[in-house]
């Protein structure tokens, strides 16, 4: 089906287009849409970068990289009806002429009518000022019948001043509604499903309150250490990694009211009124309420500072503070160098008000959303063990998507969001006002951290679980973590 927004011609310009984002995931999920058939019928892409290619040589250095990294298999005659969309522009984002060349190519291109432009920044945000700037002296942010839009990567600022500015400085040549900050994470299928689970069906919607739940995990952990990311990861850490934008929009979909449609405006109304109710912390609420590490020989790792104390570790307890959510604690937790890859939300409901049943002590209900690796829908419950008279067991409802709809049924990330990026759908991209409020709680945190060193820096060995510390951060509620083997 075509999906061209107005039947022009549509040009993606990819800024950083010799880079790994543009081979490992931009590249193929828009040929991976264009053989399913989802992308406009007319549909050019222009990579633009500081390294030298021929048209010819950048459509070879992106088959290679299709071939060693696609997570699907294609004939090369798919791939030889794609490539002819892809051209090269060479040239410094610094350089206003080289923006001339970048309008050459695209009158050529467009032959002179009206066509609509993606611009996508695969590149760092201190880039993005600049570009955009040089877009607008050249005039090619004009919209004339069609639509201009950009893309612009995480992470959005490294704290609220500079996201602020940030913010400022794109709106000088652009819309709010031309700009589509992107997170990855809200591409996924299973997140998406965090808001189907809640709003499609009524058995959830109401016990999904305090007066039922007891409290919400939310986990991201990961398996590797830095990969050779350490140059960028020394100077971020994992608050600004994974938290401000990832765990914070998990946690906005798990407690947002909800919309009045799934239109983009309503739904990201409803999550920044989420990210509104957290009110940032005071230096000794940070030090009470949140845990800070750093995994055993991080310091030894290739090209980190002598004596860093980045945390690779993070737990966080958070309060919502509106009439649904009023005094429950949702926990969050991220961090490198983990027992295992795993992306998990838990509902952990209340206990039955009563021990009705002379038994042992029942565990409480569950509900467990399964993001990554093991795509699904859990629900937890007791049932009392076949003739047994004191014995009830813990036994699970499940839904995987593999099972359910196969292995290769859940599209990459990026596929959806370009997609949507074409189609005008911003649903799943965060608006300046929603970045600004999670920068507004996350800055505290950064600046107990760095200015006071409180709470002190743990340490925690690699393929384990993480630190003490965040064990005790629940301990004091009288609760614990909940793994995927619990």
């Amino acid at each position: 089906m075509n999906t061209s927004s107005n039947g022009l011609l549509t040009t993606i310009i990819i800024f950083g287009a010799s880079g790994d984002l543009t081979q490992r995931k931009l590249i193929p999920s828009l040929f991976h849409l264009f053989r399913k058939r989802r992308t406009p019928k007319r549909l050019q892409i222009i990579g633009f970068g500081g390294t030298e290619f021929s048209d010819e040589a950048f459509r070879e250095h992106l088959h290679e990289g299709m071939k060693k990294l696609a997570s699907f298999e294609f004939t090369e005659e798919e791939w030889n009806l794609f490539a002819p969309n892809l051209c090269y522009v060479s040239g410094k984002y610094t350089e206003i002429e080289h923006f001339t060349k970048l309008s050459e190519q695209l009158k050529k291109i467009e032959n002179d009518e009206e066509s609509n432009r993606l611009y996508y920044m695969a590149l760092p945000p201190s880039l993005f000022p600049t570009i955009i700037d040089n877009l607008d002296k050249s005039n090619l942010l004009n919209e004339n019948g069609a639509w201009r839009r950009v893309v612009l990567e995480k992470p959005f600022g490294t704290d609220l001043e500079s996201a602020i500015t940030l913010n400022k400085q794109v709106h000088k040549a652009l819309n709010e509604n031309q700009i589509y900050r992107i997170d990855h994470y809200l591409g996924k299928e299973t997140v998406q499903n965090i808001l189907f689970t809640r709003f499609a069906n009524t058995i959830y919607e109401p016990i999904w309150n305090r007066n039922y739940i007891d409290h919400v995990q939310i986990t991201v952990a990961e398996k590797v250490g830095l990969e050779h990311r350490a140059g960028f990861y020394d100077g971020v850490g994992v608050l600004r990694d994974m938290f401000q934008n990832h765990l914070l929009q998990l946690l906005t979909l798990v407690a947002m009211e909800p919309p009045a449609s799934f239109s983009a405006s309503a739904l990201r109304n409803e999550k920044v009124k989420v990210l509104s109710a957290i009110k940032p912390m005071t230096p000794e609420q940070v030090s009470t309420n949140t845990v800070r590490a750093q995994y055993k020989g991080y310091s030894e790792e290739k090209d980190v500072s002598v004596g860093s104390t980045t945390p690779t570790y993070a737990a966080l307890r958070l309060f919502v503070n509106n009439w649904r959510w009023q005094g429950i604690p949702f926990y969050l937790r991220s961090g490198k160098n983990l027992a295992e890859k795993q992306s998990q939300i838990i509902i952990q409901f209340k206990e039955p008000p009563l021990a009705m049943f002379p038994m042992q002590t029942m565990k409480p209900n569950m509900l467990v959303l399964y993001l990554q690796p093991d795509e699904g829908v859990h629900v937890r419950f007791e049932a009392k063990a076949p003739d047994k008279v004191n014995e009830t067991r813990s036994v699970d409802m499940e839904f995987h998507y593999d099972e359910a709809f196969g292995k290769s049924a859940i599209p990459e990330a990026y596929e959806r969001l370009l997609l949507d990026a074409i189609q005008g759908d911003a649903s799943l991209f965060t608006r300046a006002d929603e970045v600004e409020t999670a920068w507004s709680i996350i800055d505290p945190i950064l600046q107990t951290w760095e200015t006071h060193q409180t709470p002190p820096l743990a340490v925690y060995k690699p393929s384990t679980w993480g630190p003490a510390e965040a064990d005790v951060l629940l301990a004091k509620d009288g609760r614990r973590w909940l793994n995927e083997d619990d």
